[in-house]
Formats: structure tokens, C-alpha cells, sequence
């Protein structure tokens, strides 16, 4: 049997981290890495992922790098490809790539909103749908998608984010939907939803709502570089394996508000 902290290990498993060269991808791919597992990561920004690979690599880790927008389906099958082809399996795919745009929404360009909900909705889907394959054969695997708090429901007027809110409250129910139709082939699909973290995609949002977010934050502080690190790899590991179709919140309480 295993012990406790063994159920936490990834040793021998391979990840793919998408959006995985900055931000809360970095974090992930950074705990997925110390837990033993090999990490592909990939975006659209290659030289952030192959900075981040190399990182991976000098602590003992196996990693690749690839360029890849996760809404070309030609490009999320050559990640997929080559990570079966150098690995030989998917065990986990975290889908964190994402977009947004600020504006309010009598004003909001179509083209912004489609932008967003292809990257975050349409990306998700395609990348769950070609490692699935690879999961479905395996009879296994771990799809962890990343949503927001912001999908839970209408945001503070500061947020004037309306397609990226809405785009995250779709994610939410294709992971539900998702963990219903592929439990019976072994995968467990659940997401998270952080709060406020302090990345370069949320800078701006951070500052203009600051005494909100704190005001309205029960622990009055934003997410750390390592806060995400914990439910990222309980999703991933053992220690999750009868977890499916869940909505994991990691927002320093702000849902409870």
C-alpha cells in the first residue's frame, strides 16, 4: 500500500502544461517537475518555453518544448505527437493557455470576444480532445482544466471581462461534461479556479480593483507563486484518482463572500 506522501508522487509520469512558460503554467509545470514527472510545456511564446524546459532539465527532469496555439488543431496534434513519440504516453494535460480582453461589453470588438473564447474554450477542448485519444487508449489519465472564480457567476464592475468570464463559466461545464463521458475509460477530469494571482495577464485588472479584491478576499492577500502548486499536483496524482467532474477553488476564500 501506498504511504500517504507516496499517493503525491508523479515519478515516471510525462505532463503537458499548456501556457506553460510564465505564470500559473510556470507553477505548475515547476510542482509537476519536483514531484518527479517528465513536463512538456508549450504556447505560443517559444523561447519562454524552451527557457522554462531547460529550468526543468537542470533539476533532473526530462522536458521538451514546443510552439503551439492551442486553437490550431494542427499544431495541438504535433504537441501531442511529439510527446508520444519522445515519451511514449500522456498521463496528465493541463489546460491553462488563455486570453483575455478588457473592455465593456457595449464597446467590446467581436473580434475580442471570439479571440478569447477560441483560445480559452475552443483550445481546451482540441488539446482535451488529441491527448484524450492517447488517454483513452492508456485507459488512464488526469485532465486538469484551468477556469477562474470568474466563471462562477457575474464578476465586480471592475471586471469589465465579459467574454473571458464567460469563457471560464464554459470551461467549468465542459469539465463536468467532459469527466461524465471519459470516466468510464479511466481519466479523471477536474478544474481549477484560482482567485487573484499576480500575473502579467491580470496585472492591469489587479490594479484597477486592488481595495476590492482585498476587501472581499477573506486571508487579504493575492495568490503566491507557489499557492497553486498543492491543488495542481492533487489533481494530478494518485492522491485524486476518485475525483472527477470537480471545480477545485483556490481564490484565498473570495467565494465564500
Amino acid at each position: 500500500m501506498m504511504s500517504v506522501l507516496d499517493l503525491f508522487r508523479l515519478d515516471g509520469k510525462t505532463a503537458i502544461v499548456t501556457g506553460g512558460g510564465r505564470g500559473l503554467g510556470a507553477q505548475i509545470a515547476e510542482a509537476y517537475a519536483e514531484a518527479g514527472a517528465n513536463v512538456v510545456v508549450c504556447s505560443r511564446n517559444l523561447d519562454t518555453c524552451e527557457e522554462m524546459s531547460q529550468r526543468l532539465k537542470e533539476r533532473g527532469t526530462d522536458s521538451l518544448a514546443f510552439r503551439c496555439d492551442v486553437t490550431n488543431p494542427e499544431e495541438v496534434r504535433a504537441v501531442v505527437d511529439g510527446t508520444l513519440e519522445h515519451f511514449g504516453g500522456i498521463d496528465i494535460l493541463v489546460n491553462n493557455s488563455g486570453a483575455t480582453w478588457g473592455a465593456a461589453v457595449e464597446e467590446m470588438p467581436i473580434e475580442a470576444w471570439e479571440k478569447v473564447m477560441n483560445v480559452n474554450v475552443t483550445g481546451t477542448f482540441l488539446m482535451s480532445q488529441e491527448a484524450g485519444k492517447a488517454m483513452i487508449s492508456q485507459k488512464g489519465g488526469k485532465i486538469i482544466n484551468i477556469a477562474s472564480i470568474a466563471g462562477f457567476g457575474g464578476t465586480p464592475p471592475f471586471m469589465q471581462t465579459i467574454g473571458y468570464n464567460t469563457s471560464k463559466g464554459a470551461v467549468m461545464t465542459f469539465t463536468k461534461d467532459l469527466a461524465v463521458k471519459w470516466g468510464r475509460y479511466g481519466i479523471n477530469v477536474n478544474a481549477i479556479a484560482p482567485g487573484f494571482f499576480p500575473t502579467k495577464m491580470s496585472k492591469v485588472l489587479i490594479e484597477r480593483g486592488r481595495d476590492a479584491i482585498m476587501q472581499n478576499t477573506p486571508l487579504g492577500r493575492l495568490g503566491s507563486d507557489s499557492d497553486l502548486k498543492g491543488a495542481a499536483l492533487f489533481l494530478a496524482s494518485p492522491a485524486s484518482d476518485f475525483v472527477t467532474g470537480d471545480i477545485l477553488t483556490v481564490d484565498g476564500g473570495m467565494h465564500a463572500m
